[in-house]
């Protein structure tokens, strides 16, 4: 498959208070490993605007998520555990038809609500912004951490399948750093503990940067 020009930079406003929030729960998963799929790409992606729930996966965004299932499907997963918004849950549906697993969906696991901003620009997204009508970044922080936890009592291996968000407050949680380079739409992850801590491992280059993460 062709390179894909690069996004423009992503803007990282905020993330400094979201990765200390997530930090300071604790957060000791008792596994060896588990998986991390973010969704595939969205019009509201590729043209940097707040999504709201119903977005579906565009052409592309299939494309990526089937993609991702060929990488994933040589990969021991035992349980799915998945974001029930829509381009999240398809994603999990494509990867889980590889395996016979059913994804489970949760809304625990959804992206961060920004309420009123929905539908408008993202371009330059500020993650500690108090969105009118939306969900604050101390009760997502929280949110998602509680559902990872969740999702990692499950039978595992376990693949999370989620969204930029999510993935942002994982790395926090666990220590690590979410570099742009990891946020590719439809990327899988590997996360293994190691004796020092935990280190995240990409599955297979990523299909395109990642254009938008809300």
């Amino acid at each position: 498959m062709p390179s894909l020009p690069p996004a423009p930079a992503l803007s990282r406003r905020g993330l400094d208070r979201l990765a200390a929030l997530a930090s300071g729960i604790p957060f000791d998963p008792a596994v060896p490993g588990f998986y991390f799929l973010r969704h595939g790409q969205t019009e509201c992606n590729a043209r940097r605007i707040f999504q709201g729930v119903d977005e579906p996966l565009n052409a592309t965004g299939v494309a990526q998520a089937e993609r991702a299932g060929d990488v994933l499907a040589r990969e021991p997963i035992r349980t799915i555990v998945c974001s029930d918004i829509a381009r999240a849950h398809h994603t999990a549906r494509i990867v889980a038809a590889h395996h016979t697993i059913t994804p489970a969906g949760t809304d625990g696991l959804r992206e961060r609500h920004f309420g009123e901003l929905i539908g408008s620009s993202s371009a330059d997204m500020d993650w500690d912004c108090a969105p009118p009508a939306g969900e604050t970044l101390d009760t997502f922080v929280t949110r998602t951490a509680q559902a990872l936890e969740a999702a990692l009592r499950e039978p595992g291996p376990v693949l999370v399948v989620a969204h930029g968000g999510t993935l942002y407050v994982l790395a926090g949680l666990l220590g690590l750093d979410a570099t742009p380079a990891l946020l590719g739409n439809a990327h899988p992850l590997r996360f293994d503990r190691t004796d020092t801590g935990w280190q995240v491992t990409a599955l297979a280059d990523a299909v395109n940067a990642p254009a938008h993460i809300a």
